[in-house]
């Protein structure tokens, strides 16, 4: 599908749109605020398929809206309820999620670009975190486990700061898989050798831990995982992950 779209939606659907049981199974997510709108518009020249996306703009809005996309005018009462902010900034994008990146799977493609691989993580603030990282890097792409964060929640997608539309993610990923798609697996744990290592650099997926439990023994002792490391003093008990996943991402550049 290319071109503007010529979709308006009902008082109720964006209703719906707001609430994560409906959000999971529509096609649409919604990214708010006027920097999520301006990163949309820059994605949009090298993906012209986000010109997809519908502007949502309260009717009292007086800022200026970007060219080449939908707009649709909507009361200030439906805009305070569908915002995620405590102050909307009145314009919302409904963006179609066909639109995103996919991530690339083997055996068709023969080999899968580098992938991080989020086991249980429950932050919105740090996947959000995550996929900035990734989308400044490039060329990774994130999966995630079942009982994970919804990537599409408004806090990660604000969190995200347009990286959404440059990563592709793919949700409900069983760590069981993990051993078919990729041939070097990396588990960052407080056990293993240093990241420094050159092993790690040539790790295909890196896997990290939900952000209070970490990773499960049965995941990281899993005979197709290495486990890794980030040596400290040793006066606290654990590292932020996405701190974690920004100092493994900068090693395997490096």
């Amino acid at each position: 599908m290319t071109g503007k779209i010529t979709l308006r939606f009902t008082a109720t659907e964006l209703k719906q749109l707001a609430q994560k049981k409906f959000r999971q199974q529509a096609p649409w997510f919604l990214a708010e605020g006027e920097h999520l709108i301006s990163e949309l518009t820059r994605a949009s020249v090298s993906n012209p398929e986000l010109c997809n996306s519908l502007l949502l703009v309260d009717e009292n809005y007086t800022g200026e809206l970007p060219s080449g996309f939908g707009v649709q005018t909507i009361k200030s009462g439906i805009m305070a309820r569908i915002s995620d902010t405590k102050t909307p900034q009145g314009v919302i994008a409904c963006v179609p999620k066909s639109a995103l990146p996919r991530s690339v799977t083997p055996p068709d493609s023969g080999k899968s670009i580098p992938a991080v691989y989020l086991y249980q993580v429950q932050d919105p603030g740090n996947l959000g975190t995550i996929l900035r990282t990734l989308a400044w890097f490039g060329q990774y792409q994130c999966l995630l486990s079942p009982d994970s964060v919804d990537p599409f929640n408004g806090k990660c997608v604000r969190a995200s700061m347009g990286a959404i539309y440059h990563v592709p993610v793919e949700t409900q990923v069983e760590p069981a898989t993990l051993s078919e798609r990729f041939s070097r697996i990396a588990c960052l744990d407080m056990r293993g050798d240093p990241m420094s290592s050159a092993d790690f650099r040539r790790a295909d997926c890196l896997v990290f831990g939900n952000e209070a439990r970490g990773l499960p023994e049965w995941l990281a002792d899993n005979q197709h995982c290495q486990r890794f490391t980030i040596p400290g003093s040793g006066n606290i008990e654990s590292l932020n992950l996405a701190s974690v996943l920004n100092m493994a991402i900068y090693e395997r550049n490096r």
